[in-house]
């Protein structure tokens, strides 16, 4: 039996139920490889490794049985039998499948118990996915490290800060943050990072830890340590000649390697949202040589994975020449980059394939969490052959999104590639349609209703998809279209709407209709599309209601009652639909949060970052990173979202005579995130009607809302 059988073993009981019929075995192959034929009910699969074993299940289960296994499949499936079938093989186009990103652990997972956890790394083997990133329990090896060096418990938790905030913490930007850290959480969080790390090892995964890039306590900051800013937070790090750095970097790495084990992967992005605090050429080529040293301190065979985020967003800081030198320093097998933004911002191509050095082809498309459904995956197939086909392909294709369980049709786009080239993307989600749902009498609606989708909110073609792109309901109010005559706000909302509206309310009115047809599918992934492509909808109607009212306003001088209050009443309406679906709750997060909680103290800080970190993320006064998450949540939009535009529209005819009426609104817009952060949400509806009934009334009230 090969060492990972007793893992996928595991997996088939899970996705197939206690008599899953499925045999694994060893095949002998060069690369990453599958087969697996079909007899008598019993499905055998032969593999190189325990991921590529969990494709050729997945393979099976997609191409014979009709079924895909989603981030939201209500499992086990409920197959009758296993169909036989004859022998299939498949081989995997690259060695690597990489996933997750350092904001991931912030924006979906912070307070995942196992059971998340078992259900993430199940799909993440069956998608492919050998090289994840995995900070869970991080916090652990710092603390173990830092008082090591002689920093006593508090201190170093009080440095880490809020557990909500601690992936920013790993790479830099911010300290003592939101916190501080409980100690119940680090034993916890211990103890669940083992466990995960132990469960992707079964497959064969080789996780990335983090790796420490010269940001310590400013108890540790010696003289030649020099601050650095990030979003208004303040951190030091310390000079890479300071005999320190490799020392720290060594010890954090030791107590990993003490905790977790290693598979000698580890993730450090010493720059990231941050120039380099020495401007000279030659500075980066020393922050990377006391890195590695620090890392090959404790574990010779570390290799140092980085993600390429910093030539994109300080592009015109590190020019070729800059990136040459300071990948020159580092040796090829030492280093593997992450190209996390390939799909829009390819820096591979900027930067003639990283210089030689091992890099990954990833995705990101998700920023903070939004929950709109949206992408260009006609681009996909052929932005990655052409990586693929490059003088220095990559080793690797994944996915770096900020968060996850949302666009599944995108990202598993990405992931199939790993294994099998796409032509048609139109027939590709032909397939993908019926596989999500299974067969049945309404695979031919609901494959319609995805090809709508595909010429519509998936049609997105050369749009830049970043932090900026969003529609009003989740911005932060203001008075500055008033100045213009709503000559920005315009372009604005016309630009979100770069396809057909009737595409998108035809694909949505086949869903509903579905949805009321075949209610059995509703808990599944139906439900979750469902309220996706209404989200789609009603984030337009409300960025259409919001023009409408703003012009007539400024054409009036006056605000217009009857605008304004249509604009209102669409946070009302959606929100209803969105508390008919747990993931689409904010008391969801907020449990989540608090299921961590032993104490009063605990709590407080548990809450406190629960919320905060999707609504004003860091300070009330309002910031760049306010309504980052942006997220169409029951609890939010009518509440949360709903009261600061009821405050905007309220101050509306003293801003049209005063244009320093936008300060008192910034005054109450600060109030009112105080009061969420205090109280929190109001209470979900009693009387709602389902989430099938709720999409009937919305389609039916707003269906024709958007111009033809």
């Amino acid at each position: 039996m090969p060492p990972w059988a007793e893992a996928l073993n595991g997996l088939a009981r899970r996705v197939l139920g206690p008599a899953a019929g499925v045999r694994f075995e060893p095949l002998p192959a060069a690369g990453r490889s599958y087969e697996y034929t079909a007899a008598a009910g019993t499905l055998t699969v032969g593999a190189t490794d325990g991921v590529s074993a969990a494709v050729g299940l997945h393979d099976y289960l997609s191409t014979v049985c009709g079924r895909s296994v989603g981030w939201d499949t209500l499992l086990p499936l409920d197959l009758p039998s296993l169909p036989p079938v004859q022998r299939r093989r498949g081989l995997a186009r690259v060695r690597h499948g990489y996933y997750l990103n350092f904001c991931t652990f912030s924006y979906t997972m912070p307070y995942w118990g196992w059971a998340e956890w078992e259900r993430e790394i199940d799909w993440m083997a069956l998608h492919g996915i050998t090289m994840p990133l995995a900070a869970t329990g991080h916090e652990a090896a710092l603390l173990l490290a830092y008082t090591r060096l002689g920093l006593d418990a508090g201190t170093v938790r009080g440095f880490l800060g809020g557990p909500g905030y601690l992936p920013f913490q790993y790479m830099g930007c911010l300290d003592g943050f939101a916190g501080p850290l409980p100690p119940s959480w680090v034993e916890g969080h211990r103890v669940l990072g083992a466990r995960v790390l132990e469960r992707e090892r079964a497959f064969g995964m080789t996780p990335v830890l983090p790796a420490f890039t010269g940001h310590v306590p400013r108890q540790l900051a010696g003289a030649g340590a020099t601050s650095r800013g990030w979003a208004g937070f303040e951190t030091w790090v310390l000079d890479p000649t300071d005999p320190m750095y490799p020392r720290i970097g060594g010890e954090i790495t030791r107590a990993q390697l003490e905790l977790f084990g290693t598979d000698h992967l580890y993730a450090g992005d010493p720059f990231i949202e941050m120039k380099p605090v020495d401007a000279d050429a030659s500075y980066p080529a020393a922050v990377a040589s006391a890195t590695l040293a620090g890392l090959r301190s404790a574990d010779p065979d570390a290799v140092w994975v980085m993600q390429a985020w910093p030539f994109s967003y300080h592009g015109e800081f590190w020019t070729e020449e800059r990136v040459a030198t300071f990948l020159g320093a580092i040796p090829a097998e030492r280093m593997v980059l992450v190209d996390l933004w390939a799909e829009y911002d390819p820096q591979w191509r900027r930067l003639a394939g990283f210089s030689g050095k091992p890099w990954l082809w990833c995705a990101l498309l998700n920023f903070g969490g939004r929950t709109d459904p949206v992408g260009d995956p006609r681009a996909l197939p052929e932005q990655i052959d052409e990586a693929l086909a490059a003088p220095d392909p990559p080793v690797g294709l994944g996915l770096a999104m900020e968060a996850i369980h949302n666009n599944p049709a995108y990202f598993e786009l990405v992931t199939d590639q790993i294994w099998h080239p796409v032509g048609d993307v139109g027939a590709w989600t032909d397939a993908f349609a019926e596989r999500r749902y299974g067969p049945g009498a309404w695979t031919d609606d609901l494959r319609v209703a995805w090809r709508g989708l595909l010429g519509s909110v998936y049609d997105a073609r050369g749009l830049e998809i970043s932090p900026g792109f969003r529609g009003v309901m989740t911005a932060r109010p203001s008075y500055a279209p008033l100045q213009d005559g709503a000559t920005r706000l315009r372009a604005d909302v016309e630009g979100l709407l770069w396809y057909p509206a009737p595409v998108l309310a035809d694909a949505w009115h086949r869903l509903v209709e579905a949805a009321e047809r075949y209610p059995e599918l509703v808990p599944g992934p139906l439900g979750h599309d469902l309220v996706e492509v209404g989200i789609a909808y009603m984030a337009r109607v409300a960025d259409r209601f919001c023009l409408a009212a703003v012009t007539e306003s400024a054409c009036l001088g006056a605000a217009s009652g009857p605008h304004l209050d249509r604009f209102l009443r669409v946070f009302d309406d959606l929100e209803r639909m969105l508390a008919c679906r747990d993931e689409y709750t904010f008391q969801r997060w907020e449990a989540g949060a608090l299921s961590w909680a032993t104490g009063t103290a605990d709590r407080e800080v548990l809450r406190d970052n629960a919320r905060r970190v999707v609504t004003v993320w860091s300070q009330t006064a309002g910031t760049d990173l306010d309504d980052y998450a942006g997220r169409h949540w029951a609890g939010l939009v009518g509440g949360y979202y709903r009261d600061r535009w009821r405050l905007w529209a309220d101050g509306l005819d003293r801003a049209l005579a005063d244009p320093g009426e936008e300060a008192a609104l910034a005054e109450r817009l600060r109030e009112r995130a105080e009061t969420f952060l205090r109280e929190g949400p109001l209470p979900p509806a009693a009387d709602l009607a389902g989430l099938a009934a709720e999409s009937r009334r919305l389609l039916t009230a707003y269906g024709d809302a958007l111009p033809g």
